[in-house]
C-alpha cells in the first residue's frame, strides 16, 4: 500500500502511539476535529444503545423467549377465549358433543393454526429486527463525528535558531572554503 495505513493499522515503528492506538510519525503531532454539534454527539452515542447486546431490537432478533413470551402473552389470552368460544359452541349441541371427534379435530385444528401463525410472526419479527439493527448499524457506522489528522510539530525558538543558523553557516564555511581552495 502506498499510505502509511495498512490493513493491519500504521506501520510500525513511525513514532509514538496516539489517542486512537495509531502511530504517530517523529515530528507530527496528533490533532481532532469535532465534526458533530454536542446535540448531535449525544444523539449519536444514545443510538448505539438500539442496537447494543441487551436492547430491545437485539434480544428481538436473537430470539430471546422472555420477550417472545411477553408479546405473545394477549394473544395466548386471545386465544383461551376462542377455545372457550369453541367449548361453549360443541356443548349446545348437547351431551357427548364435546367429546366428539368434531369437537376434538376443531380444537387440534384452532391449535395448530395458532401455533402456525405465532411462529410465523416471531420469524418476521426476527427477521425484521435483524434488519434493522443492520440499517442502525450500518448508518451510525457510517457517521464520522471526529476528523484525526496530523499536524507537524512546531519548533522550539533554539531549534529554528539552531535550524536556520547551520544552513546559513554551512554555505559561508563552504563559501569560505572554496575561496581558500580556488573551488
Amino acid at each position: 500500500m502506498s499510505s502509511m495505513y495498512g490493513a493491519t493499522g500504521a506501520v510500525s515503528g513511525m513514532g509514538r502511539t496516539g489517542d486512537m492506538g495509531s502511530k504517530i510519525p517523529s515530528g507530527y503531532k496528533q490533532g481532532r476535529l469535532q465534526q458533530f454539534t454536542p446535540e448531535q454527539m449525544e444523539l449519536f452515542r444514545s443510538m448505539f444503545s438500539h442496537v447494543g447486546p441487551g436492547s430491545y431490537l437485539s434480544r428481538l432478533a436473537g430470539g430471546d423467549e422472555s420477550l417472545f413470551g411477553e408479546i405473545e402473552a394477549p394473544a395466548l389470552r386471545q386465544f383461551s377465549g376462542l377455545q372457550g368460544n369453541i367449548a361453549s359452541r360443541f356443548s349446545g349441541m348437547g351431551t357427548g358433543s364435546r367429546r366428539s371427534s368434531g369437537f376434538q379435530n376443531t380444537m387440534n385444528q384452532a391449535g395448530s393454526d395458532f401455533a402456525q401463525d405465532l411462529q410465523s410472526k416471531r420469524q418476521g419479527l426476527q427477521r425484521q429486527a435483524l434488519m434493522d439493527m443492520m440499517g442502525i448499524s450500518d448508518s451510525l457506522l457510517g457517521q464520522r463525528p471526529y476528523e484525526n489528522f496530523m499536524v507537524p510539530k512546531s519548533k522550539g525558538f533554539l531549534e529554528s535558531l539552531l535550524g536556520g543558523a547551520s544552513g546559513g553557516l554551512g554555505s559561508g564555511i563552504g563559501g569560505l572554503l572554496g575561496k581558500l581552495f580556488g573551488l
